[in-house]
């Protein structure tokens, strides 16, 4: 049996309790330029799915000059998808990727054995005011490729299957549901999808996945008599026939999951791993700056500069 990560977690009560296991409020954060909300991991769901870091990022407005710029930084064990809704931004790696991330697009990067990226907006998107907004996403990987080579994957946003009609406009963006595939492969069962309904539009939740969740973006839903506002994330139980009705004003819904990896997973700074061993040789490598011979590289047009191992 694999493993679940919330077997006995608190429920709702009232007519939800049938419907949903957990609620996450996620948690604030200011990175300065902007705000974050993370909703993943939370204190008592570290995954849903293999999905272990779920933030939405802004919207945010930028003035002229000034954007996002993270230097580059190492991963393991996960894949990130960055999908957003508003803005784009300057994605490298040391594959020798250099991608330009944009609303609607798949950008699925698989660390593996270690990779490494920088975040920067530049060149004309610098020539004046922009917003952005949008989804962060960290998908653990399951042990047997965790060592396996890293890789970057561009979908545009027009090879994503869109499902419509009855007041939804589903983008599959990663994995399978509702009879669709998404082209990007992944590295375990999974589904991601952006959803916009009109109010009072129905949607029921795919039920061949074995963990499943949603987070409201804009607008309300209403699951069994119970109302949630944007910033919540309800995640359902197994087995269990769920449907959503957005509310007055209509609503943007995340919904994610898939298969439950083997078992946790640990997590420090931008590492996850099954073990702490594979974490603790993680940070020796970065430590060691060998970018050359060692586990690491930079980003061969980006290398002038890198985010130093946190002393913690």
């Amino acid at each position: 049996m694999s493993w679940n990560p919330a077997l006995d977690p608190h429920c709702p009560t009232g007519d939800a309790v049938d419907a949903i296991e957990t609620i996450i409020v996620p948690r604030a954060r200011d990175l300065g330029a902007f705000e974050v909300r993370r909703a993943l991991p939370a204190p008592k769901r570290q995954m849903v799915g293999p999905f272990i870091f779920f933030d939405q990022m802004g919207p945010a407005e930028f003035l002229t000059g000034q954007g996002i710029d993270i230097r580059p930084h190492p991963h393991i064990g996960l894949a990130t998808v960055t999908y957003l809704y508003q803005g784009r931004f300057h994605h490298r790696d040391s594959l020798g990727t250099d991608q330009w991330i944009e609303p609607g697009a798949v950008n699925l990067m698989t660390a593996g054995h270690g990779i490494t990226h920088s975040e920067r907006v530049d060149g004309e998107m610098l020539k004046a005011p922009y917003s952005l907004s949008g989804i962060q996403t960290w998908m653990a990987l399951p042990k047997d490729h965790e060592d396996a080579p890293p890789d970057f994957v561009h979908a545009g946003r027009d090879s994503l299957p869109m499902l419509e009609g009855e007041g939804k406009r589903l983008r599959l963006i990663l994995g399978t549901a509702y009879g669709e595939r998404a082209p990007v492969p992944v590295a375990s069962e999974t589904f991601y999808i952006d959803a916009v309904l009109e109010a009072g539009a129905k949607l029921p939740l795919p039920e061949d996945h074995e963990d499943r969740g949603a987070y409201v973006v804009a607008g309300a839903v209403e699951i069994a008599g119970e109302r949630f506002e944007a910033g919540r994330m309800m995640v359902f139980r197994p087995g269990d026939r769920v449907s959503m009705m957005a509310g007055e004003a209509g609503a943007r819904v995340m919904l994610l999951g898939g298969a439950t990896l083997e078992g946790p997973r640990h997590i420090w700074w931008n590492f996850v791993a099954s073990s702490r061993e594979r974490i603790e040789e993680a940070k020796e490598a970065w430590r060691a700056g060998d970018w050359a011979h060692g586990r690491f590289r930079l980003p061969p047009t980006d290398d002038a500069e890198f985010i130093p191992l946190p002393e913690r």
